[in-house]
């Protein structure tokens, strides 16, 4: 009996290795093109084959893009309005979301009703051009901080997490003599790392490489964000003159691989925090 059992649990199933092999060709498909994407940032003759390692390295890409002001502005701007905007996408949605969480809260359906109405229905591009020239943020920079600054459906989020803390710590806070605002960033902020992390990568991602507020609002070429610019080099042809020998290519491979670079750094240090945020709001105990 115990053989059989020994052998029932070590019997490999067709739907496993159907399962690996799909998700081996999915893993390569996805990192095919970005290894061809890095050797040819690195290589000094652009080639359009795929190769598993450059030619002729180089990194006169890399130098272009660091010492060329026509690229590092944009790209300063990006790291800019990307780290303000998170921030400020951050204490917004735990803000809101720690009181709707509030159940004695007065009005407090007809404020997530109103806020969930917004995630369906806008006033349109022209309504929202409007209010950006009213608030001067036409040609800014900053209307990526303000434009991106709340986010409903992290909010809401946000909201579903702080739900499912356990109703007795905030209870025996309240015992204790703690305010609403003491028990937000004594208790339940401390709580929140893994909801804070994977919706702040939300927040950096959405910001960093929005392309389209910035084709709409802005003209100033010291006010446009690094995927703006690279959208016109590569577009455009729009690249800049500088005293390194490079091939178009190897630029435009090595802008690519600039503008991925913040997050293939920061991911892995918010990788066990975002592994446990995925699922916010997604099971009430």
């Amino acid at each position: 009996m115990a053989k059989n059992v020994y052998k029932k649990k070590n019997k490999i199933h067709v739907f496993d290795v159907v399962n690996y092999l799909v998700f081996i060709l999915i893993g390569l498909f996805i990192l095919v093109p970005i290894w061809k994407v890095v050797v040819d940032s690195f290589n000094a003759v652009g080639v359009y084959q795929f190769q598993l390692w450059p030619n002729r390295p180089t990194l006169d890409g890399y130098k272009t893009i660091i010492h060329t002001k026509q690229l590092y502005q944009p790209f300063i701007n990006s790291v800019i309005t990307t780290l303000v905007g998170t921030l400020l996408g951050l204490i917004l949605c735990t803000l809101g979301g720690y009181v709707l969480a509030q159940a004695d809260m007065p009005g407090r359906n007809g404020l997530a009703f109103f806020l969930l109405f917004t995630m369906v229905f806008s006033g349109g591009m022209i309504p929202e051009y409007l209010v950006m020239k009213q608030l001067h943020l036409v040609d800014n920079m900053w209307i990526l901080v303000v434009k991106h600054g709340i986010n409903i459906y992290n909010l809401v989020l946000m909201k579903n997490f702080f739900e499912g803390i356990p109703e007795s710590l905030f209870e025996a806070a309240k015992i204790d003599g703690c305010s609403p605002m003491k028990i937000f960033y004594k208790i339940v902020l401390p709580l929140s790392k893994a909801a804070l992390a994977s919706i702040g990568l939300m927040f950096a991602v959405t910001i960093w490489n929005d392309y389209t507020t910035v084709k709409i609002y802005i003209t100033s070429p010291d006010q446009t964000n690094f995927q703006y610019k690279l959208r016109n080099m590569i577009m455009d042809g729009d690249t800049p003159t500088t005293s390194y020998n490079v091939s178009q290519t190897t630029l435009f491979n090595a802008g690519i691989v600039a503008a991925i670079l913040p997050f293939m750094v920061a991911y892995p240090f918010l990788q066990k925090y975002f592994v446990k945020g995925v699922n916010i709001g997604a099971v009430k105990e």
